[in-house]
């Protein structure tokens, strides 16, 4: 099942965001009766909710969705994931790639599973270093594999659009347990998601 792809808007909450919306556009001095913001209230109101889906998702769920058991107990490593999520302090996108990697311990997931996860908890308000842990310990607990690691490139438009304005800025965070905490092992992962 593509979560992304099942996506239904709820009607009353559209309502309540766009009713907020249209309020927020006539106090910067928009006229919200001109064609081209009629519909726009509504259209956020939708665009908010598909953005930050991953509230009524449950990553765990998922992962477990296709849980099958193996004995390989080399390294698990999915890279290159984009995703988008949207900035809790000013409610700004920032995105990027995600690159994970486990060492199973007896049973594996499917691999696309990986990636869902990854959009559920950028689909929620975020900051990237919160993100990069709930990634982390969401497989760590529903894989229990000999260990996790979990890196985030990102750029952040609070960043680039406003503030300090660096437009080239890009944000790296990463987290680990159990087997990556030997450098060699964090080493090795590095080495693979930089090929």
């Amino acid at each position: 099942m593509n979560h992304l792809q099942d996506f239904t808007p709820d009607d009353k909450v559209t309502r309540q965001i766009a009713s907020n919306i249209q309020e927020t556009l006539t106090a910067v001095g928009e006229d919200t009766s001109r064609q081209g913001l009629l519909r726009t209230p509504i259209r956020v109101g939708e665009a908010l909710q598909f953005c930050l889906k991953g509230y009524r998702e449950d990553p765990e769920a998922i992962l477990r969705s296709a849980l099958f058991d193996e004995e390989y107990r080399q390294m698990v490593v999915v890279k290159d994931i984009d995703f988008y999520s949207l900035c809790e302090h000013h409610l700004l996108p920032f995105f990027g790639k995600a690159h994970i990697a486990y060492i199973p311990n007896g049973h594996i997931t499917g691999l696309s599973k990986i990636a869902r996860v990854v959009d559920v908890f950028a689909r929620r308000l975020q900051v990237q270093e919160r993100m990069t842990t709930q990634i982390k310990d969401c497989i760590q607990k529903t894989l229990n594999p000999l260990g996790v690691m979990v890196v985030i490139e990102a750029e952040h438009l609070c960043m680039q659009m406003r503030g300090v304005q660096k437009q080239h800025a890009i944000t790296t965070t990463s987290d680990f347990t159990g087997a990556f905490n030997r450098k060699e092992t964090r080493d090795e992962f590095l080495k693979l998601i930089h090929q």
